[in-house]
């Protein structure tokens, strides 16, 4: 077990910058409810963390809705429609962002919400950035929505340190497949 979060999150940052960024799209394209689902609600990813751009491009082509989210000032997260990758524009920490922003409570309209993280428990704990956007907007997700975080599979681990305000997830998507959690 780590001492701190920040600790775990220097730890699993420093491994992740070592190594090549995979594409999540292979374990993903034949998961049924990322085949079925019409509404989902991911992110773009940055750097070294699991790659969405080929997922975010599939989706979008199979005729589904893609929800991206839109950081705040105060660091909330907003949501807006996926449009082509030339379409994104500029957002807060160089993140790519829509142009239209549907609001804070457009990720309850949501199938399934694919989120960002930096390690996940095997009891569901998602351990990320330190800033609290996801803790927030997770609990905007429609009860039984399923949620699942993206992370490399040596991110998958027996235990992390939490706290009350964290909000678990469901599954840990990885680019070999879903890992249940929780």
């Amino acid at each position: 077990m780590f001492a701190s979060k920040a600790v775990a999150r220097q730890h699993f940052l420093t491994a992740r910058n070592a190594r090549p960024a995979e594409d999540l799209l292979p374990g993903a394209r034949s998961l049924p409810l990322l085949q079925s689902a019409q509404r989902i609600a991911l992110y773009v990813s940055m750097g070294a963390e699991p790659q969405t751009g080929a997922l975010i491009d599939w989706l979008l082509a199979s005729g589904r809705e893609v929800l991206l989210p839109i950081l705040y000032a105060d660091n909330d997260l907003g949501w807006g429609v996926a449009p082509g990758a030339a379409d994104l524009v500029p957002g807060r920490l160089g993140l790519s962002e829509p142009r239209a922003d549907l609001g804070p409570l457009a990720i309850s309209t949501a199938q399934l919400v694919l989120c960002p993280a930096v390690a996940v428990a095997r009891d569901g704990v998602r351990l990320g950035r330190g800033g609290g956007s996801y803790d927030r907007a997770l609990t905007r997700v429609t009860p039984g929505t399923p949620i699942w975080a993206a992370v490399y599979d040596s991110e998958v681990v027996d235990a992390l340190p939490s706290d009350p305000h964290d909000h678990l997830v469901h599954a840990a998507l990885t680019p070999r497949g879903l890992v249940p959690v929780g």
